[in-house]
């Protein structure tokens, strides 16, 4: 059926171009690398200026409030361009959408989106257009159905990284959380099926494979694959020509001995660790049901420096959660004090929707500004300090794109995902060369590429 609304409408989209916006984490990202990839084969081109498109989408996420209003005020910034072209397309999907309240508040005040999907519907895209341009109303298709465990096509973003979904949704009810409520319950696909999509994507050519979850370590353990993370983290590190492989995202409370000794064993596999730690007191992490302690998580982050010298540890720390303390506020700092992190993502609690902790009282935004901003002081010369020990050093580097301020400049990452900057012939973006580190911020490393 579908084959015959191609070919109906091929000429339809001969010219056409879309655009998209993407909101939130990694898998946000892959899953518009799977929605282009759908719209290229219908026939329309990319094109990075919004007023151009023909069909525009914004994929969504719900983590943060901030995500949620920035897409409200993009959206409706689009309604002068709908009137004076009704015939563009606008559509609205991802994790906002598997939501009733962030979802009515489209279909509510935003008539000019035409289609709304969420997570579990991407495959559909093409048939929601089709049912679109046959009867000019709006469609909506929210599944809760669970997802297929298909190869999965895509347009990866270049052609030397990509990204490989293991699991989708999440068991773990963190009380700030939204991501059961919008990606639902865990799921993992099934291991062969993963290994057959990494060797394809290396026969490709791309050079550097992200294996992505909502909780990684805790993969196959509600199926039957008689296989763990690790051991299907070993396997694909075996998979001839696969240089680096990276992983996101790891819950402490599952971090066992034998992720480490992969991680460990296997050159491929990225000397890089994100391993959100959310709070540094117990009552907090309590309240939060992290289902671990701070002395559990410093033992898991201690594990992984004695077994692996060198390796880059980064976390998410959340300020302000309600009930926090000075003194819970006090032990945050300690532990990363303890720790020494290479990098973190911080954030100012906001409650979100449909959530245990939105039901909780929230801290005076003062105060809790007042300890982001100590949270960053303490952060930000550890950064800096731990970059400062690359000075000196011959490291590898997986060159990724012209930098933003100087095209003569480029970036890209070492395996501790530590972001240089070199200056080198755009030709080499997607090669892996050696750079000496000759300079640093708090947030960034330099310095000169080494004859090959």
């Amino acid at each position: 059926m579908q084959n015959l609304q191609k070919e109906k409408y091929k000429d339809y989209f001969e010219g056409k171009k879309y655009n998209i916006t993407t909101f939130g984490c990694q898998m946000n990202e892959h899953d518009s690398e799977r929605i282009s990839y759908i719209l290229e084969d219908l026939g329309y081109t990319y094109t990075s200026n919004r007023e151009d498109a023909d069909f525009i989408l914004f994929n969504t996420c719900l983590v943060r409030e901030n995500a949620e209003l920035k897409l409200y005020g993009q959206v409706s910034s689009l309604k002068k361009l709908k009137k004076e072209n009704p015939e563009k397309i606008i559509a609205v999907s991802g994790c906002m959408m598997q939501t009733t309240t962030a979802r009515g508040v489209i279909i509510d005040k935003h008539p000019e989106v035409d289609i709304i999907f969420g997570t579990k519907n991407i495959n559909s895209l093409a048939d929601l257009i089709f049912r679109y341009l046959e009867t000019n109303e709006r469609v909506i298709d929210i599944s809760t159905d669970d997802v297929k465990d298909d190869f999965e096509k895509y347009n990866a973003t270049n052609d030397f990284q990509a990204y490989v979904n293991i699991m989708r949704g999440c068991d773990n009810y963190c009380t700030y959380c939204i991501v059961p409520e919008s990606r639902g319950r865990e799921e993992s696909r099934r291991p062969y099926t993963i290994i057959e999509e990494v060797e394809y994507l290396v026969d490709q050519g791309f050079k550097e494979i992200t294996l992505l979850g909502q909780n990684v370590n805790s993969y196959g353990n509600k199926a039957n694959y008689d296989f763990t993370f690790p051991e299907l983290l070993a396997r694909v590190a075996k998979i001839p020509g696969v240089e680096r492989i990276r992983f996101t995202s790891s819950h402490p409370k599952d971090l066992s001995d034998e992720l480490i000794d992969v991680i460990r064993d296997n050159d491929n596999v990225c000397n890089y660790f994100h391993l959100p730690m959310q709070s540094g007191s117990n009552s907090v992490l309590k309240k939060m049901n992290r289902h671990y302690t701070i002395e559990k998580y410093l033992e898991r982050a201690n594990k992984l420096k004695e077994e692996i010298p060198g390796i880059a540890l980064s976390t998410d720390i959340i300020v302000g959660f309600p009930t926090e303390t000075e003194e819970d506020f006090q032990k945050t700092l300690q532990a990363c004090r303890k720790v020494g992190f290479d990098s973190a993502f911080t954030f100012k609690y906001s409650p979100r929707p449909k959530t245990v902790a939105a039901t909780y009282p929230i801290i005076d935004d003062k105060i809790v500004q007042d300890r982001f901003q100590r949270l960053l002081d303490e952060l930000y010369p550890t950064f800096n300090e731990k970059n400062k020990e690359y000075i000196g050093r011959i490291v590898d580097v997986l060159l990724e794109s012209e930098s933003k301020n100087d095209s003569s400049v480029l970036t890209g990452r070492t395996d501790t995902f530590k972001l240089v900057h070199v200056k080198a012939p755009k030709e080499l973006i997607g090669e892996i060369v050696k750079v000496k580190i000759t300079d640093n911020t708090s947030f960034t490393i330099s310095g000169d590429l080494v004859n090959q």
